[in-house]
């Protein structure tokens, strides 16, 4: 029997998006597939609130953060990391050959506007990466603000991890001016993962231009090229593609005002949960994730047996990232959850923890 998800990632993918993925196949230089791809293109630029193109590629995510720094880094980039997964970026980066500096503060912390401002004062760098909503560390970074800072240093191309944020909050690409946002499918957008998302402005597209070594597989200008035609460079994968249209029309239907204010709720619900139990948070309280809380192991829980015993109930639990495993627990509301949901699964917890008391 399958596993109830409540992970930070893949989260619960609904029935009809299964069914979805199931439609006969289409050729991916047919007009059948342009017409696909054109329909989920302009439906993603509506909820991105952008006029820049948006590219589908098969990968994870991270495919299209290397590439991301492979086509718009030229001269240095600055990682900002507060978290594993925007430490890695950083590694990324280096291992890609390129000149970058991490740009850290303590796992939990938010990166501020401050420090953007501060780092790029220096005039070192071209381009930076961060992660919006770091999910190792349920540190939601203030992008608004971030942004605004950004707007000061035209030169700088931005890269914008928003893997557990998009669709969940209103993120709204060009008012923000971001040049690159990248996400992938098995968070907010409750998916199958598989697929990756990405945009680029006129400014990365240009950036791009002079860049050598871009590689093949995530050459914008590719992308770019392909994108003329309402197709991809490469063979798309095309089920992930007829889910992701299914769900941006469920999206769409739902509505996003009342998306975003369900997500509000469903977070204000967990970290209800959270403190009546005695447990802590890793992040500040203005800075807490809206897609995830990461609470903090206060009360000694033996977090190991905790998330057995779910496994037994047929429930997945997470305990804890990297080092803080163990420490930490996450539990994801994201995507398609209800409130209800999470009343199941937090009573789960309770029923476990009486036993363990």
């Amino acid at each position: 029997m399958s596993k109830k998800l409540f992970i930070p990632g893949p989260i619960e993918v609904a029935p009809e998006i299964l069914e979805a993925m199931a439609t006969p196949m289409i050729g991916h230089r047919m007009p059948e597939y342009a017409r696909l791809h054109k329909g989920v293109t302009d439906k993603l630029k509506e909820l991105l609130f952008t006029r820049e193109k948006v590219f589908l590629a098969t990968s994870s995510a991270f495919g299209v953060m290397e590439g991301a720094v492979r086509n718009l880094v030229g001269k240095r980039c600055a990682n900002f990391c507060n978290g594993a997964f925007s430490d890695k970026w950083h590694d990324v980066t280096r291992r890609c050959g390129k000149e970058a500096d991490a740009i850290k503060v303590e796992w939990g912390e938010p990166i501020t506007p401050e420090l953007v401002d501060a780092t790029l004062a220096s005039g070192k760098y071209d381009a930076i990466t961060l992660i919006h909503n770091e999910t190792s560390t349920g540190v939601m970074s203030p992008l608004p603000e971030i942004a605004a800072v950004l707007r000061k240093y035209p030169d700088v191309v931005s890269i914008i991890d928003t893997v557990s944020s998009m669709s969940a909050v209103k993120i709204p690409l060009d008012e923000l001016g971001i040049d690159c946002c990248i996400f992938g499918v098995q968070k907010a957008f409750a998916l199958p993962p598989g697929l990756a998302v990405f945009t680029a402005s006129n400014k990365a597209l240009e950036r791009c231009k002079t860049i050598e070594g871009r590689g093949y597989y995530f050459d914008f200008l590719e992308f770019a090229a392909a994108d003329e035609k309402d197709n991809t460079p490469s063979t798309p994968c095309i089920s992930l593609i007829y889910a992701l249209d299914r769900q941006l029309e469920r999206i769409f239907a739902e509505g996003f005002e009342k998306r975003w204010q369900r997500h509000r709720e469903l977070a204000e619900y967990v970290r209800g949960w959270v403190s009546e139990r005695g447990f802590g948070f890793l992040a500040a309280e203005p800075y807490r994730s809206l897609t995830l809380t990461c609470a903090v192991n206060s009360r000694d829980i033996d977090l190991a047996e905790l998330k057995k015993r779910l496994g037994e109930r047929n429930y997945a639990f997470d305990n804890g990232y990297g080092k803080l495993k163990g420490k930490t627990f996450r539990i994801a509301h994201m995507g398609d959850m209800q409130l209800a949901d999470l009343q199941d699964f937090t009573g789960q917890i309770d029923d476990i923890l009486k036993s363990m008391a």
